[in-house]
């Protein structure tokens, strides 16, 4: 793994890696609570390594080696901190992987990227969870402005939704319109996923005006689809796109 470098914005460092290779470059954009050292964007970091291939990852304000608090973050402050980042380190055209909420979060960045754009992977993506993901009560707590903790099947701890966060999630939802993304798209998601219905793939592939997007779902895969298949299936998308 290359060493890892921050990016300054607005008195937060922001933690990077990124090593310079042919393009498309590839942005992993994790999930919630997630950072850059996870098995799926390792993998696909060494892979870019082992090809020559240019590759960007990051770990948002609030989460693994960034500076700033989790509570501070927000869709609109993460996607802007991506956009700096691929000002500051990328030239070429993209493709954006993203991993749950990063699946989300790589629509408001492809928006963004226009003619930059070469493909999305999207991997169990979980666009307007703020939505679908909690009930009628606990949506009004989080608009009280309250924080509420779920159980983590990941770690001891609970998981945290705060107020900030999911009042922008809910300013940025994508489902009940049409997405302007035409680009080659790839949806990777489990049938056994207890966290991401795979309906919402299903919707997502529906939403988006792109005339090339196929949706894979993979038996006995859980939302992590973190299994030595399930990686090898996404670096097989990866490259696949690449060389469509």
């Amino acid at each position: 793994m290359s060493e890892t470098q921050f990016l300054e914005l607005g008195g937060i460092r922001v933690a990077h890696r990124h090593i310079p290779g042919s393009g498309p470059a590839i942005v992993f954009l994790p999930g919630y609570m997630s950072d850059m050292a996870g098995g799926k964007a390792t993998a696909v970091f060494e892979r870019c390594r082992e090809q020559g291939r240019e590759c960007l990852l990051l770990d948002y304000s609030g989460c693994g080696q960034s500076t700033g608090a989790f509570a501070d973050g927000s869709l609109t402050r993460w996607r802007d901190e991506v956009l700096a980042l691929i000002a500051a380190k990328l030239s070429g055209s993209i493709i954006l992987v993203g991993s749950s909420m990063g699946g989300w979060l790589m629509l408001l960045v492809a928006r963004a990227l226009g003619g930059r754009l070469s493909g999305l992977v999207g991997i169990a993506a979980a666009p307007d969870f703020t939505d679908w993901g909690f009930d009628e009560g606990q949506k009004t707590q989080l608009r009280s402005g309250e924080t509420i903790f779920e159980d983590n099947p990941y770690g001891p701890d609970p998981t945290p939704t705060h107020a900030k966060f999911w009042a922008d999630g809910e300013a940025h939802r994508q489902l009940d319109a049409a997405i302007p993304i035409t680009c080659p798209v790839r949806l990777l998601h489990g049938q056994e996923d207890r966290d991401v219905p795979p309906d919402i793939s299903l919707r997502l592939c529906t939403a988006l005006d792109s005339a090339d997007v196929q949706v894979t779902f993979v038996k006995g895969g859980d939302h992590r689809l973190s299994r030595d298949g399930d990686i090898e299936l996404l670096l097989n998308t990866i490259a696949s796109i690449r060389q469509g």
